[in-house]
């Protein structure tokens, strides 16, 4: 694999990222509903949502979305918990790139992203079995936090949630 070139993307990326995210990130896994995906995407228009896409010879191998946001602030220590933190929220890598470090990329740039916007943390989520999500978090730095059951967003498996943590200060 080539190294892979990181750019920002823009709202007119948005419906590739929505059809790539469903294409290659479509497992029992996985929450993925559409409507609820789209209005995320529309928030690259909206300038609340950011997303960086990796290239490899051209071809978009994987991307990742992430904002500042208050979703996770029962996690923040009080002095801190009335402002927002960092949330990725899809991070997905086309099969023929997974195992090859082009995920870690991906969350450490968005991790360092928001740390320029002043967070002090980055929160993300996954089903407590996705062992491939699991291992891609724990490669860039995030840590587990909190396991829950979730039953409405994981009907699979477990039926847990797992939140992990990146802590920048």
């Amino acid at each position: 694999m080539n190294d892979p070139r990181l750019e920002n993307a823009t709202p007119a990326d948005a419906e590739r990222l929505l059809t790539f995210l469903f294409e290659h990130a479509r497992n029992p896994w996985n929450y993925l509903p559409e409507q609820p995906l789209r209005a995320h995407f529309a928030g690259l228009a909206e300038g609340k949502v950011e997303a960086l896409m990796a290239r490899v010879d051209g071809e978009l191998a994987g991307f990742v979305s992430f904002q500042t946001s208050r979703y996770f602030a029962r996690y923040q220590p009080l002095e801190t918990r009335d402002q927002p933190h960092g949330y990725i929220s899809e991070a997905v890598v086309h099969p023929g790139h997974a195992g090859k470090g082009l995920g870690s990329l991906l969350l450490n740039a968005a991790v360092q992203r928001l740390q320029e916007q002043g967070v002090d943390a980055v929160f993300i989520d996954r089903h407590e079995e996705n062992a491939a999500s699991a291992g891609m978090m724990r490669k860039a730095g995030f840590v587990e936090l909190d396991t829950y059951p979730d039953p409405e967003r994981r009907p699979n498996g477990s039926g847990r949630t797992t939140v992990c943590v990146y802590r920048l200060a």
